[in-house]
Parts: structure tokens; sequence; C-alpha cells
């Protein structure tokens, strides 16, 4: 995702209790329907297809998605209504084995899973623009509490923003080794390609983390994210049709030359231009031809 701070809040959109399916559209197969308006109203995934992450992480779809369910002994879904908890059978893996390292490793009854990836992948209608082929999920900086929520809890209730209102640190009244615990948990695993988490937070895992620090080098700041952590899993083995990501820069990105910039005036308070132009959306042309296959499979 890409949020200034100042937009960060949009990522904690309430979802709906009540659900409504979106109204079928008029022209699906014209080449200039958005690939989001198709692939955000299929909602199973193509079952019958083998499991495979296709493209990149912002241009691409999944075949054979496995749901994560929306109830573990250690996690709990977010945001149900959205049906955004799918994924490759190796991120629903990876949460499964994460969230039961949350007590050991952080002290908390477990992780809050917040968005993951359609039942097919692919462009998303509202929010992110990667999480489309089944290798991204987040996990919010709140703790899973010992308890199970409702449903109205798990569409309304916000995570807790982790980030000082200047943006310039964490909020010490909220921030603990619980979530510094929980991100180098996620960080240590070896499927682990990235994690995305804001400036601020990043600054104070290079402060606290002690020991081995080797870890801190895959975890990279970007904007927003100041409510959740953003983990991003390597393409599968043998996926020859998964685009992996450049390798992450050497060093622990904890310098001053990696860190300063986000700190900027210009950064923190970004001046939007009112008459910029939104970036056309994707197309199924701009997506691998496999993801056509994918798309209207049974």
């Amino acid at each position: 995702m890409i949020f200034p701070l100042s937009l960060a809040p949009l990522a904690q959109e309430k979802g709906s209790v009540d659900p409504k399916p979106l109204p079928p559209l008029a022209h699906p197969d014209d080449p200039s329907t958005p690939a989001k308006q198709l692939f955000g109203r299929v909602n199973q995934p193509a079952a019958d297809m083998a499991a495979r992450s296709i493209g990149f992480y912002s241009h691409g779809c999944l075949a054979g998605a496995k749901a994560l369910p929306v109830d573990g002994e250690t996690w709990q879904v977010m945001r149900v209504s959205r049906d955004r908890y799918w994924g490759h059978p190796n991120l629903v893996k990876f949460l499964e084995h994460l969230s039961s390292r949350a007590p050991q490793e952080a002290g908390w009854p477990g992780i809050l899973v917040g968005d993951m990836s359609q039942p097919r992948g692919g462009p998303m209608i509202t929010g992110h623009a990667s999480h489309q082929i089944g290798l991204d999920a987040d996990i919010w900086l709140t703790p899973m509490p010992d308890r199970r929520l409702n449903r109205r809890e798990r569409e309304e209730m916000s995570a807790v923003n982790m980030v000082r209102e200047d943006g310039l640190d964490v909020d010490r009244s909220v921030w603990t080794a619980g979530q510094l615990a929980i991100i180098r948990a996620a960080a240590r695993d070896s499927g682990v390609e990235r994690i995305f988490v804001n400036a601020a937070i990043k600054k104070a895992l290079c402060r606290d983390a002690t020991g081995d620090r080797s870890w801190l080098h895959k975890v990279r700041p970007y904007y927003g994210h100041n409510y959740h952590f953003h983990v991003r899993i390597s393409c599968p083995d043998g996926a020859d049709l998964c685009k992996e990501q450049d390798p992450v820069p050497p060093g622990d990105g904890c310098d001053a030359a990696s860190l300063d910039w986000w700190f900027k005036p210009s950064i923190l308070h970004p001046r939007l231009n009112p008459h910029a132009k939104p970036a056309p959306p994707l197309t199924m042309a701009a997506l691998p031809p496999e993801c056509r296959k994918v798309l209207i499979a049974k």
C-alpha cells in the first residue's frame, strides 16, 4: 500500500456486518474494464487449479488459493466482510506458524490478521496496490485478546496507532516489547522476503533491538503501516510464473542515510496536488496472460 502518513488511518476503514454483493458489471468483457472490478466480484478460489502465485506482488493473480480459517487457536481474522483472507498455502502456513509463536515470543495470546488476498488474488477495488498473488499479509500491531471477538468487533474495532502524532517516533504509551518481538519473529522466518513498517517503528526497532540484529535488514520503512506491519513472503520454490522482488539492500537500514529521508517535513506532511490525475487502473491486458484463465476457471 502507498499511503502518506496523513492518510494512514484509511487502512483502518471499517467493514460491514451485513455486506451486500456488488452489482453485476454491464460490460465485463470490455477490454477497458478495470481488472479490480472483475477480481473483486469473485468470491470463490480457482480450486481446481494447482496453487500458483502468478506475476508480481502488484501485478498478478492467484490460482488454487487457500483460506486462512477466520478463527484459530492463536489467530483471528479481522474485516471478514472484505473476503481477503486467502493466500498461497505457503502464506497460510506461515501465519499459522507465526501465530503459534506469539505467546512465547511476544507474550500475546495470538495475532490479529488483516488483509491477505482475494479468492483469486488480482487487484482490489479498494486499498492495496500489492496483495495480488497471495504472498502478502497485514498483521495488526494490536495483540489478539484472550477471548473470541464478535462479528461487529471484527468489522469495526480499530487497531492501535503505534506512531506519535508528530510522526517522529513511536508512542511509548502503547508501543511495547511485544510489538518488537512479533516483528522480529516474523523477520527471522526464512520464507519472509520483506516486512514493511512505519519509519517511526523502524527507528524504534533499530534503537531497541538487542543481541542478534541480523533480522533488521528485512524490515523496511514505508508510508502508513502505523497500525499494522506488512509481511511479504518469497515466491514458492519452482514457481516459474512468480516474479521475485529485487533483493533487500545490504545493511540493517538503521543508518542515517537510510532513515533520515523519511522524517523530512515534506515526507511526513506531503502537499498533495489537488489537480493530479490518478493512475489508470490495471486492465486484464496489464496482467500476466495466465490470469485470464484463473479469472474464468470454474
